[in-house]
């Protein structure tokens, strides 16, 4: 409430209103500048519109403060106060301050994408250890002084700076930061290897091959970052409509002006129609009728565990033509556990977790925690444990007094340790074949297994083979039921996937995806992604940091909530549970969220085509001398606005996953 002394001024109210408004204008006369340049270019914008309506509001206000200050200095105080209803400060402050709350939010929004290159650029180390000189000494120098040609070293554990090839040593790499897949890979001498990446076990010497601007990583980053320059946002409905809408208005209330001075009217009377058709026209409902729907639609998905960042991306989702899932992590769960176990019939499933718990009980390789995790506590007790990189694991226990070797390993490194456990035994030639065979058979196994996209891993003891158990990344519970109802929505589902084809058309197949593109590199996924686009919009599903790219280029990018920093910062969605069904829950939301933004924009065109005509004054002289004030037209205006919101609410009673 005002003080009381002005409580019987209404002169002083609608000056106090006048001066809080013309703040908040002062503050967004941004949209003024810009909608008056497009204006000027005839580009008439959604500035163009939101600057007209509240120029209007604010502009035919101040004329009836001067009319009721007149009026109240004549003595008729009454009327003055009745005339306060025909002032709309407040909805030239409302206008400019929802949609720029809307902006806002958008601009935040934005900065994630240069979050995400500066995370990808913490990949790499900063320094590099290398080695000169005929006695090779060490010495530890910028990254950024590294040379094609020159010998670095990479410890276990150290991120590897720059691009290169294995000159000695060998190792296991974790590649999941660029390729996406959770299981290491393997590298021996002549192996290539690639900046970000991990070194995890072995000690390797690698002469650089690609460095600076030339590595994988910075390639990456360099995609992030064009992606990021080039993806234009969502051209709003309303836009299109204002190039069409604002200058048929401004036209048309020239036109009545013009109009009513030929019939004869005097000059406040046609002035006042000009102004009720701008006024009526005000684009309040058109205004109000995206970013409002917007609103509740972003509200309805953070309950849901599904965020938003940007208004386009939850009217795009709902648009989307093609999705594109990443394997790895979003359509599995990206952690390996034990899928098979195949128990030779010299031995049983107890001896062999019990030799496979006592071995990779000691290994740090990914592989081992899955075998760990289901393994008890073994009272084995190993001696001369030793690692052989990329082939397994090896040690002796003793049993009946003497020193037996175990082992744990590729199929080729079983067979090695067998034949020395072999050569000191007094095996029959009938238990020899019954080894041999039992080898065999194991091969077969893998290698249906490993079609699969199974990890086999074998081991002996002495001179058996034990059995083998094999290791791969699971498909999470829901993907099958999210992919299928994706498809039975008109969607049409691509795998993609850095695993071999056979591998990727497995898994494809057990999920029910329409197509899979395999064997994918990660400076190859935006250009998968453009290749979709022919199609149709594109929405990308991913997780990893490789996928960070895809998302950025994808008409829409979707980032599993339990995947990396960088993933979630390049998305424009993010799906907070991890649940690919809530993909599903996006598309329907966004959707019906469109729906919505449409029958506002229906109503509030209808709203002018039945009131610009009673505005305009066409029914002054017939139907009874229907009239409307510039007062009456800026109710009609707060009713039209009014059933936009509530139209808009209706989502709130929307279930998203149905």
């Amino acid at each position: 409430p005002l003080p009381k002394y002005m409580e019987l001024n209404p002169a002083s109210i609608g000056l106090v209103q006048m001066v809080l408004s013309t703040i908040i204008l002062v503050i967004n006369r941004d949209f003024f500048i810009k909608g008056f340049k497009g204006a000027v270019h005839l580009a008439p914008n959604m500035d163009t519109l939101v600057a007209m309506g509240s120029g209007i509001s604010y502009l035919w206000s101040i004329v009836i403060l001067v009319q009721l200050w007149l009026t109240d200095r004549m003595g008729d105080t009454m009327a003055a106060i009745h005339m306060l209803h025909g002032l709309y400060f407040e909805s030239a402050a409302m206008i400019v301050t929802l949609i720029t709350v809307g902006k806002m939010l958008e601009s935040m929004s934005k900065g994630k994408t240069t979050d995400a290159l500066r995370g990808m650029m913490k990949l790499a180390p900063e320094t590099a250890t290398i080695l000169f000189g005929p006695k090779e000494k060490e010495k530890t120098v910028p990254v950024e002084k590294l040379e094609v040609g020159t010998i670095f070293i990479v410890r276990p554990g150290e991120r590897i700076p720059v691009d290169g090839v294995i000159v000695e040593g060998e190792t296991s790499v974790d590649e999941s930061a660029l390729s996406g897949e959770s299981l290491p890979v393997d590298k021996n001498t002549g192996d290539e290897i690639s900046a970000g990446t991990i070194n995890l076990q072995g000690f390797i010497k690698v002469r650089a091959s690609r460095v600076g601007e030339d590595t994988s990583l910075a390639k990456i980053i360099q995609l992030m970052s064009e992606a990021s320059a080039t993806k234009a946002p969502a051209q709003r409905l309303a836009d299109k409509v204002a190039s069409v809408f604002v200058p048929a208005v401004i036209a048309l209330a020239v036109i009545v002006v013009a109009i009513w001075m030929m019939l004869g009217q005097d000059f406040d009377f046609a002035i006042s129609r000009g102004i009720a058709v701008l006024v009526i026209s005000c684009p309040c409902a058109l205004g109000l009728a995206t970013p409002v729907a917007i609103m509740v639609g972003s509200g309805v998905g953070a309950r849901n565990g599904i965020l938003f960042k940007t208004a386009s991306a939850l009217e795009l989702i709902g648009k989307a033509d093609v999705i594109a899932l990443d394997k790895t992590g979003t359509i599995t769960t990206g952690t390996p556990v034990i899928t098979d176990v195949i128990v030779a019939k010299s031995s049983s499933e107890e001896e062999l977790f019990e030799i496979a718990g006592a071995l990779e009980g000691r290994s740090e390789h990914p592989l081992a925690k899955a075998i760990t995790a289901r393994t008890k506590n073994t009272n084995i007790r190993i001696a001369d444990f030793a690692t052989v990189t990329g082939q397994g694991l090896r040690a002796l226990v003793t049993e009946g007094g003497n020193a037996v070797l175990i082992a744990g390993g590729k199929i080729d490194f079983i067979r090695e340790c067998i034949d020395k456990s072999v050569a000191v035994s007094s095996l029959s030639n009938d238990e020899l074949k019954a080894v041999k065979e039992s080898l065999n058979e194991a091969v077969y196994a893998a290698e249906e297994l490993g079609a699969q996209g199974k990890s086999p891993m074998f081991f002996s003891k002495g001179a058996r083979y034990l059995g083998m158990i094999a290791v791969a990344d699971p498909i999470k519970e829901d993907s099958r039921s999210a992919i299928r109802a994706l498809k039975e929505m008109g969607r049409k589902v691509v795998m993609i996937s850095g695993d071999k084809q056979s591998t990727a058309e497995y898994i494809a197949s057990l999920v029910g995806v329409d197509s899979v593109v395999a064997e994918v590199m990660p400076n190859e996924k935006d250009a998968v992604i453009r290749g979709l686009q022919k199609d149709g919009l594109v929405a990308m599903v991913g997780d990893g940091i490789n996928d960070a790219p895809a998302l950025i280029t994808a008409d829409i990018g979707v980032a599993i909530g339990a995947g990396t920093d960088i993933a979630i910062d390049a998305a424009d969605v993010v799906l907070m549970n991890n649940k690919l069904s809530d993909v599903c829950a996006a598309v329907r939301l966004g959707k019906k969220t469109l729906r919505i933004v449409k029958q506002n924009l229906f109503w509030a065109f209808i709203y002018n085509i039945l009131l610009i005509p009673l505005a305009a004054g066409l029914y002054a002289t017939s139907l009874g001398g229907w009239n409307v004030s510039p007062a009456l037209a800026a109710a009609a205006m707060s009713i039209s606005s009014f059933t936009v919101c509530m139209n808009a609410l209706r989502l709130n009673g929307v279930n998203i996953h149905e």
